[in-house]
């Protein structure tokens, strides 16, 4: 008799995303003829940048040729791509890495969802809420979260509310966590840490002896000082800190896959005898033995990300999607709803009018606007009457779904 691992059916419905696709495919078939804008999932919608289709038509070429053909590659990534991850993402900021601190992955969503792995079941969570659902359900399926309670949270989890009353800025829980799952610029949020309050966590970690697992996959959208780009540049943190970063938002990758994960040698973690280990090691072993590795033609084309002509293509694609989270932002503050978000970050937060819930308003705006946004509630309790929109769309579908807001949705 085969046994299933029973934590999967702790997991409450299906994943969020399945479960606005289920509501939005039955609204289709109902009303065929309605021109629904997607302003939902945080898919990207402009075409790849010619730097980097050029060197993945390259990259291609020499998989045809016997001299140039590439079979398995370093499951950690090559290295002319880590090098160039490391001289602009990280020296050009003051942080020194070495080559085997960075592993390159096919998506941040897939190393935040599996990094938990290398972690004992009895580490006590904390996750700000509202939060990227793959944090807490990839806990989930490894049982380390409890039970689930009436208001949607998990008995071995420590939430951290992040609301409009408190400025959507985590504060260090009173208690003792081993895990703290940060993510800036937010998602969903789409609100910033300022270097000051990021100390807070390092510190915390640092008197405690705990990991932070911090997804900075926004951080190219930032547009103001004093936010930091990398947890690593607040002192001690590579120590205490695991980075992860995506060419998803920034370059379009979303469906090419590629991203990366910083693991400084520094990071350690303890057995139960007490015995200090390096996340390092555990994170290798855990690739090679796991992962093939990013596809050598992928790989070319992130590392064109990194010349000139590519850092002004990708910095044309951040503006474009920041001039759509403008639009938004301004059109929807305009109308008289409370709005968050979309300064620094491709995500509009909003909160959702005459106090309904995250779901009721979904439903709303699909039928009087045909618009799709994600509910906050999916999110984590915290979310619940909010509402979340992506500038991620094209600029026309952006305005027209503005203009769908003011004149279409009865408020």
């Amino acid at each position: 008799m085969a046994f299933i691992n029973e934590n999967y059916i702790k997991l409450p419905g299906s994943y969020l995303f399945s479960e606005i696709a289920k509501r939005v495919n039955t609204f289709k078939s109902e009303h065929p003829e309605a021109e629904i804008i997607r302003l939902g999932i945080g898919d990207v919608t402009k075409p790849l940048p010619s730097a980097v289709i050029n060197s993945l038509h390259k990259a291609v070429d020499e998989m045809a040729c016997e001299s140039s053909f590439r079979g398995y590659g370093p499951e950690q990534g090559y290295k002319f791509l880590i090098e160039k991850i490391i001289e602009f993402d990280y020296a050009a900021k003051g942080i020194d890495l070495n080559t085997d601190e960075v592993f390159v992955s096919d998506g941040s969503k897939s190393d935040t969802a599996n990094i938990q792995e290398i972690f004992g079941a009895d580490n006590k969570i904390a996750v700000t809420d509202p939060v990227y659902p793959v944090y807490v359900d990839s806990n989930v399926m490894a049982g380390r979260t409890g039970t689930l309670g009436t208001d949607g949270r998990w008995s071995n989890i420590v939430y951290i509310p992040c609301t409009a009353e408190n400025g959507f800025i985590p504060e260090p829980p009173a208690e003792k966590v081993d895990l703290i799952y940060l993510c800036f610029p937010n998602n969903p949020t789409g609100t910033t840490i300022s270097k000051e309050d990021l100390k807070k966590w390092v510190e915390y970690a640092k008197n405690n002896r705990a990991i932070i697992l911090y997804d900075a996959a926004y951080e190219a959208y930032i547009q103001e000082e004093n936010v930091p780009h990398s947890i690593y540049e607040i002192e001690g943190a590579k120590e205490v800190a695991i980075e992860f970063r995506s060419f998803s938002k920034n370059a379009g990758f979303t469906g090419t896959r590629c991203a990366y994960t910083v693991i400084p040698k520094e990071v350690l973690a303890y057995t139960s005898a007490g015995e200090e280990i390096m996340l390092n090691k555990l994170w290798n072993r855990r690739q090679t033995t796991k992962f093939n590795g990013v596809p050598y033609i992928i790989q070319k084309g992130a590392e064109a990300v990194y010349t000139d002509e590519g850092q002004r293509q990708i910095k044309a694609l951040v503006n474009y999607y920041m001039d759509n989270a403008r639009i938004i932002r301004e059109g929807i503050k305009s109308i008289g709803i409370e709005v968050f978000g979309g300064v620094n970050a491709p995500y509009i937060w909003l909160k959702t009018p005459n106090r309904q819930d995250s779901w009721s308003f979904f439903d709303k705006l699909l039928q009087e606007a045909n618009i799709v946004g994600t509910p906050g509630s999916g999110f984590g309790p915290s979310g619940q009457g909010y509402f979340r929109l992506t500038a991620f769309g094209s600029k026309e579908n952006t305005v027209e779904a503005i203009e769908r807001f003011k004149t279409r949705l009865r408020l």
